[in-house]
């Protein structure tokens, strides 16, 4: 089958990771309304029991255990007949710190979960995809997967990571029938700050760290409960962009989300790196007054 093959919309069915909250918690709703028969999944089980009391078809999915994985696609084979449309790969946090604050076991946690699952989870979809002869994988990633920022080493490498795995399946997907896309969102309104802040306070020793000055500026950023209006989009948002990424007959291999999503793409084609750095670290002075 063509790339561009689509299944009636009642035989699309989408699996979404990630769905607790904010992004993956918004788009489950927003597939569903359009008539999707959406698979969320979730890590936690009270959060599975949650979805299920919403009126989802959801499965216990745990990016950090292969076990987990190969047991939540067991249930979607189940659930799909088989026949899975799509994977939106939405499930993954942010671990903030100056990168020398990093431990090895801090660096591995996160791409546990934003890496080697995800890949693990997709890898698995692949072969089910080639089976059937078409498919859909959609990585949720970020404007800092192609930028970087200040104190963001560890999300920064792991989306930087996922977007080169995505541009490589691109290509080795290529005549087979399955899509890749990419999804960038900048600021989206979520629980993503108030993990981070958890992930912050337990893993980093902020204050024995020559930052730490800068670290308390932080700490009062992510302490915070209001977003910038100007910048920050509600996760209906990247929403939309799914959407495209499913219903297109080409769908696109990026997809920006917000204005700064936009404009650094725009500046890194554009700039030196030395000019680009420039802004990037007036950017991370700003937000952290």
């Amino acid at each position: 089958m063509t790339a561009s093959y689509r299944p009636p919309l009642p035989q699309r069915h989408v699996l979404i990771t990630g769905c607790s909250s904010g992004i993956g918690h918004e788009c489950a709703w927003i597939l569903r309304r359009r008539g999707y028969p959406v698979i969320a999944s979730a890590r936690h089980e009270d959060d599975v029991q949650r979805l299920r009391e919403e009126g989802f078809t959801c499965v216990r999915l745990d990016l950090c255990d292969d076990e987990s994985i190969a047991a939540a696609l067991e249930e979607v084979d189940t659930l799909s007949g088989e026949r899975l449309y799509a994977l939106f790969n939405n499930g993954a946090y942010g671990q903030p710190g100056a990168v020398e604050d990093l431990t090895r076991e801090v660096l591995r946690r996160q791409f546990e979960t934003n890496v080697f699952g995800t890949h693990e989870l997709t890898r698995r979809v692949i072969a089910r995809m080639r089976r059937q002869g078409y498919g859909r994988i959609i990585f949720n990633s970020s404007v800092l997967g192609f930028v970087a920022m200040p104190f963001r080493g560890a999300y920064n490498a792991s989306k930087f990571a996922l977007e080169g795995l995505a541009d490589t399946l691109r290509l080795e997907l290529h005549g087979s029938g399955i899509t890749v896309s990419l999804i960038e969102p900048g600021p989206i309104r979520s629980r993503f700050r108030r993990n981070a802040l958890r992930a912050f306070e337990q893993h980093i020793d902020y204050r024995h760290s020559v930052f730490a000055e800068t670290y308390e500026r932080v700490l009062k950023r992510l302490r915070q409960s209001s977003d910038s209006p100007v910048f920050t989009l509600g996760p209906e948002a990247v929403g939309k962009k799914l959407i495209h990424a499913l219903e297109s007959r080409h769908p696109r291999i990026r997809y920006p989300v917000t204005f700064p999503t936009h404009l650094f793409h725009i500046l890194r084609r554009c700039l030196p790196d030395t000019t680009l750095d420039r802004l990037l670290r007036q950017a991370g002075r700003a937000e952290n007054r």
